[in-house]
């Protein structure tokens, strides 16, 4: 199988999981350096670098996104690097070169996570307005298009004209152009995450979950891209890799984790991302119908269900595989043990293992 592999890049406190339980919470700039030597060399392709300013559940320092993707991407020879960053704190036009001047750090290798915003504090703190669930998807679409039709000009050599509703382009020639092809990922659950992803994203990033919702979520991206006479992105996942000898060691040290999860903060995390849901026309987003055990990894990534022994895990990416998952991303207890063990073990087994030629044989 062809399946791909991120990881997400540990720069903010935390380690992915709101949790007592022993695990590796580093997040300066020397252990990200250490930690994406190791997933290079454990033969991943792609590294994300999540953006929060302002403190949420266990995340109560960070490095920035962008700048820290760039730093790696010098730091690097293969792997490619994607930045987060937050539609309404930043302008696309500035973003576009920022992609553009990592793209030409790395040879070709950077890429760009538009996030639409959950988090209301991130826009509040700094006094920026708080737009409603769709208009805040309707400015992401704009920031996608805007960056690629900047993107293009720097090709073409043709200045860039925009008139929509939340920026307005006059005269930009975006130069230099990228050398590779900087790709857009968006990620979202509602309708209108959707359909943006359907219009103009190249990967649709889907939170952590159960198989069959996670083909449910696939197959309605594609088919409003059908609708929209597009072609549809590609689709990633959230998950939480916790690889061990027995499936029975792996259900322990994961109801640990969980047993071990400050309930308080969970509660408050909980509060924080019910509005992602309820502010939605229809009612549902990322994390509506998440439990407290859900939280304890912060984008539901136990559900995917890479936990047992190496052949169960490799069993599920065939399952992922089967339902269109293209690339899966990872948090893990500790990468500087998990990394290596991921390349040694685990990837030899995916890229020998044969697909799954059915998807309904999964879902049910």
């Amino acid at each position: 199988m062809d399946t791909e592999f991120a990881y997400w890049i540990p720069n903010m406190a935390g380690g992915f999981l709101t949790t007592e339980y022993p695990h590796e919470d580093q997040w300066d700039w020397e252990y990200n350096k250490k930690v994406i030597g190791l997933a290079e060399e454990a033969g991943l392709k792609y590294a994300l670098s999540p953006a929060r300013y302002f403190s949420s559940h266990s995340a109560d320092h960070s490095l920035e996104a962008i700048t820290t993707a760039a730093g790696l991407a010098e730091a690097t020879e293969k792997i490619h690097l994607i930045s987060a960053i937050h539609t309404g704190l930043w302008h696309p036009g500035p973003v576009a070169n920022a992609v553009v001047t990592g793209d030409h750090i790395s040879g070709g290798r950077f890429h760009i996570n538009v996030v639409t915003g959950w988090f209301k504090k991130e826009y509040t703190g700094f006094g920026e307005p708080w737009l409603e669930h769709d208009e805040r998807y309707a400015r992401s679409e704009e920031f996608i298009s805007v960056l690629k039709g900047l993107w293009e000009s720097g090709r073409n050599g043709e200045p860039f004209e925009y008139n929509g509703r939340f920026y307005q382009i006059s005269d930009a020639l975006a130069k230099p152009a990228p050398k590779g092809q900087p790709l857009v990922f968006q990620a979202g659950n509602s309708v209108a995450a959707r359909k943006t992803a359907a219009r103009v994203a190249d990967v649709f990033f889907l939170n952590g979950n159960y198989l069959k919702d996670a083909k449910e979520i696939t197959d309605s991206v594609k088919k409003y891209a059908r609708e929209f006479g597009t072609e549809p992105p590609r689709f990633a996942i959230n998950s939480f890799l916790l690889q061990e000898d027995t499936e029975q060691e792996a259900k322990k040290i994961l109801e640990q984790i969980i047993d071990q999860a400050p309930e308080e903060t969970l509660k408050a995390f909980k509060e924080q991302v019910k509005q992602a849901g309820q502010a939605s026309p229809e009612g549902e987003g990322m994390w509506d119908d998440a439990e407290l055990r859900d939280l304890v990894q912060w984008n539901n990534g136990f559900r995917t269900g890479l936990i047992g022994t190496k052949e169960q895990i490799v069993e599920r990416i065939r399952q992922l595989d089967a339902i269109g998952i293209d690339i899966v991303l990872f948090s893990s207890l500790n990468y500087t043990e998990n990394l290596p063990r991921f390349g040694e073990e685990l990837l030899p087994l995916v890229r020998e293992a044969e697909p799954i030629r059915d998807p309904a044989r999964v879902t049910a």
